[in-house]
């Protein structure tokens, strides 16, 4: 009787190690999260009094009229897009913090108003900050295979979903909290060192972890075609926007929760060479 008890002493003492490892670990998790918010809080104020952020205002020639393109009417609202000014960054001092600067982004209706970088893979930013530092909230990063100089068909950004809604964590919700219900939200402006550019949206969803929207080439027309059709298809809300073969687009992925990602398409409408 007494081993016995003595049996269930241990065990009782094993389950109770375990339940304070794993409290442990879990308060261990928590500051090292509300120290990397922090981080990241502190980064994006810092950059934003760097930051030299210009508007450029759109010619008055722009069309008001919407007219048919191979029999298709395009709506009102693209010409309200096209009057919508370009942002134009100057990235010197973001350079001289971190040669992978490579550009700017901002989303309408977002908490978005970064730099972002590029390197030579796709893991070094989910760990490190803008100047480089640990943090495990990451940082805006474009896919390695871009080029930043001409636009592949399909130009990346990645970025954490973070629950702080910095990084892409004011993108992760954008299908249950309004964002979609102004389609001035539908807009996403880049500024690069070559070009400023202004892209509309066409398709947004939330999927579980694939890798089938990640492709930057295509071998023809028809291969890019049938590929822009399954992001237009997937898409949980109707934009009523076509995407054709000369069409170059732009594809913002994030995290929402371990198994699913939310994604942004949009197609460049509008470009200014700096």
């Amino acid at each position: 009787m007494k081993r016995v008890l003595s049996k269930r002493k241990i065990i009782a003492w094993i389950i109770i190690l375990i339940c304070l490892i794993g409290l442990i670990i879990s308060i261990v998790n928590i500051v090292i999260w509300y120290k990397d918010n922090k981080k990241t809080a502190d980064q994006i104020e810092w950059l934003s009094t760097i930051a030299e952020i210009d508007e450029v205002e759109t010619p008055e020639e722009i069309q008001e009229e919407p007219v048919e393109e191979e029999g298709y009417q395009l709506p009102s609202f693209y010409y309200d897009y096209m009057k919508m000014n370009l942002i134009n960054v100057n990235f010197n001092e973001l350079k001289a913090i971190n040669s992978d600067t490579a550009g700017w982004i901002q989303v309408n209706g977002t908490n978005v108003n970064y730099p972002f970088v590029k390197t030579t893979d796709n893991s070094y930013y989910l760990t490190h900050s803008f100047d480089k530092s640990g943090n495990y909230a990451g940082w805006i990063f474009m896919d390695y295979r871009n080029n930043i100089k001409t636009f592949d068909k399909n130009t990346i950004l990645y970025g954490h979903g973070r629950l702080d809604r910095t990084m892409f964590g004011s993108i992760r919700d954008i299908l249950t909290n309004g964002w979609l219900n102004n389609p001035n939200n539908f807009v996403i402006k880049l500024s690069t060192e070559s070009e400023n550019t202004l892209w509309q949206v066409f398709s947004v969803y939330r999927i579980p972890t694939t890798n089938d929207y990640l492709r930057v080439s295509f071998s023809s027309n028809d291969d890019f075609k049938n590929f822009t059709n399954m992001l237009i298809n997937r898409s949980q809300y109707n934009f009523n926007t076509t995407v054709s073969p000369d069409d170059y687009i732009l594809t913002l992925s994030t995290c929402h929760g371990q198994t699913d990602k939310v994604v942004i398409h949009a197609k460049l409408i509008k470009k200014e060479t700096r």
